[in-house]
């Protein structure tokens, strides 16, 4: 089993840009294209858990679609949940997941001080 798990859009420069630096200090992580293939219910639970934030915090609030869903509107975080389940483009990238830790690889300088944790 890989010690390092990466949600990674390849479409996405931050992500990109996670993925060099993860090859950069050797490691041999196991990749998640979450776009194609979404996360469950219980996986995004898991890494907000992970995370230690609340559901807003691991979406995409500017991208169009969260405007389009009225999800600023939205207070419960089941629905929240639910929304990231049904369109995953909503979740935040790149996602570094190590052990039972995870963060959100924006800024990238994050990256390599949570690999080095």
């Amino acid at each position: 089993m890989k010690e390092i798990t990466i949600w990674h859009n390849p479409k996405c420069s931050k992500s990109r840009e996670a993925m060099d630096i993860l090859t950069q200090n050797g490691c041999d992580a196991e990749v998640v294209r979450y776009l194609e293939e979404a996360p469950n219910k219980q996986s995004i639970q898991k890494v907000l858990k992970m995370l230690g934030v609340a559901p807003r915090e691991l979406m995409r609030t500017k991208e169009e679609l969260y405007k389009e869903l009225h999800l600023k509107e939205e207070h419960e975080d089941e629905a929240l949940i639910d929304a990231m389940v049904q369109h995953p483009k909503l979740i935040e990238r790149p996602i570094i997941i190590k052990g039972d830790k995870a963060i959100i690889g924006r800024p990238s300088e994050r990256i390599e001080v949570f690999l080095k944790s």
